[in-house]
């Protein structure tokens, strides 16, 4: 079935709340994932450390280190909205023409023209889809409670990471993390552990921004995320 939706349902979620424009430059606070185009963020935080929507503080010396592009976000934006990425191309072609900035000094050139700077976004991108170019947002995973298992006639016991915060993309999966916790916690690989959210149990192919949405949206940061053994009769936890 065919669905419809008027451009004017998705604008609350396109829309920057500084300028009242489309996303330009799709640019997330890391402390509470609230986005905004980038030049509006920058001015805005040279005045202000809270952010304009929620009035988290976002930093008190340097918040322009928490902010991280939303380059899935703009790809989106720039495909829903049409005409938008050509025109604000055009515009900075213009712009910088105008300026005569980034002079094109090839071999051969006889005409020296401007270069201008391209727009960031995955369409233009080739390394657009790296995770290090995305959003990103800070955990803090927790052992659930103390466990011990009897595992080839030994018993077990689950321990604590050494380092239990960490930053990561909004697009690291549940299984990510299991594979984390496998390796750093040097937990053999045939015993099954879990990581939960508000006591849900959650599936390995959920991602962060999703758990983010659905279990943690408007609650302090860090979120909170639990691991723990499987439990089954057979593991014999105790």
């Amino acid at each position: 079935m065919e669905i419809k939706l008027c451009i004017q349902e998705i604008n609350p979620h396109v829309v920057c709340s500084l300028c009242g424009g489309y996303f330009i430059d799709a640019t997330t606070i890391t402390e509470c994932l609230h986005t905004f185009c980038k030049s509006c963020i920058v001015k805005y935080l040279m005045n202000c450390k809270h952010c304009p929507q929620c009035q988290l503080k976002v930093h008190e010396t340097h918040p322009l280190f928490l902010l991280r592009p939303d380059r899935t976000l703009q790809d989106i934006v720039y495909k829903l909205i049409p005409n938008l990425f050509e025109n604000e191309e055009l515009r900075r072609e213009e712009f910088n023409k105008s300026r005569g900035m980034a002079i094109d000094k090839k071999p051969g050139n006889k005409t020296e023209e401007p270069v201008v700077p391209r727009l960031s976004s995955i369409i233009n991108n080739p390394d657009g889809h790296l995770y290090k170019n995305d959003e990103q947002i800070c955990l803090c995973l927790e052992k659930y409670r103390s466990q011990r298992v009897l595992y080839h006639g030994k018993v077990l016991s689950l321990r604590s990471l050494d380092r239990k915060f960490l930053r990561c993309s909004i697009r690291v999966l549940v299984s990510h993390l299991k594979a984390m916790l496998y390796k750093k916690l040097a937990i053999p690989i045939d015993l099954q552990i879990e990581v939960m959210c508000d006591r849900e149990i959650l599936a390995d192919e959920v991602s962060m921004k999703q758990i983010f949405l659905l279990n943690w949206f408007g609650k302090e940061t860090p979120m909170v995320l639990f691991y723990r053994f499987h439990e089954t009769p057979e593991n014999g936890i105790t």
